[in-house]
């Protein structure tokens, strides 16, 4: 990808790559010794002077993963030359780890890149733990993921979901329960006074004899948030083996955690128009 600005002004090109073409501070640092800034078509560094009339160039490389691509079925529910959607079943991991280097999703989504001949690499923008299912956007490049970070530190990137608890919730309300890691190298999180602050909005759809249907809109984006707030608040997730209790995992036998991330929306970061995708999954009580 390739990114090209002409300067209106005067000043520093660190200040352009920084302001008008809005890389991040990690990007500029990475980029600056790979020869990609060019001005007027010549490779120069970060503090050179930019005149009114240059033409600012930036050439955007992709580092190879290190993990290998791979063939495996994605539902794509939206793609441009930015962005790709997928939907994601329960079951798959969301990228490789020290343990497992093979079968997920990043790894089927670079071996779609190399099919389709897309100098793209994975740049998970929303993330889903492997049980949970639904809506997941990732960026094609570094900039690109730049840009919707910003977008998720500023709240404009808005996310829905639907899940099956077991019991019966107010009609609607706000969770407000500080989260912190579990003691010990438990990669599970509790409600606990010193926690970071998490808030999550929540609203009844439906409801039978002893489980209900909620829409869940995190305000924060802790780990393991809407599972540990639902849990916490007296409605664990059902099919929930981690954060369930007794009651809701005798009440249906799921074999995952019947969370889905029905609809993101947000602004494109090219273009600025307002986005909604939504998954073609759901749950059903």
């Amino acid at each position: 990808m390739v990114l090209t600005h002409t300067a209106a002004r005067e000043g520093k090109l660190l200040g352009f790559l920084r302001g008008e073409l809005q890389l991040s501070s990690s990007l500029v640092k990475r980029l600056k010794w790979q020869n990609a800034f060019l001005v007027g078509g010549v490779c120069v560094h970060t503090d050179h002077k930019v005149l009114p009339g240059d033409v600012i160039t930036v050439v955007l490389d992709e580092q190879a993963p290190e993990f290998p691509p791979q063939e495996g079925k994605l539902e794509i529910l939206y793609e441009d030359d930015a962005l790709i959607a997928i939907d994601k079943p329960a079951g798959l991991l969301m990228h490789p780890s020290f343990y497992r280097n093979e079968g997920t999703l990043a790894n089927f989504l670079l071996g779609y890149y190399q099919k389709t001949k897309q100098p793209c690499a994975v740049h998970p923008v929303s993330r889903l733990d492997r049980d949970t299912f639904g809506v997941v956007l990732l960026a094609k490049n570094a900039h690109i993921h730049g840009q919707m970070m910003e977008q998720l530190k500023e709240k404009a990137f808005q996310k829905t979901y639907h899940a099956l608890v077991f019991g019966h919730p107010p009609s609607e309300g706000l969770w407000q329960f500080p989260i912190a890691r579990c003691p010990g190298e438990s990669l599970l999180r509790e409600v606990r006074p010193d926690g970071q602050p998490a808030v999550t909005q929540y609203r009844l759809l439906e409801q039978t004899q002893n489980t209900a249907k909620l829409e869940l809109c995190p305000v924060t984006g802790r780990t393991h948030q809407l599972r540990v707030h639902c849990a916490y608040a007296g409605f664990p997730i059902l099919g929930d083996r981690q954060y369930g209790s007794e009651a809701s995992l005798a009440a249906a036998s799921y074999d995952h955690q019947q969370l889905c991330a029905v609809k993101i929306r947000f602004p494109h970061p090219v273009g600025a128009e307002i986005l909604t995708i939504e998954s073609r999954q759901g749950v059903c009580l």
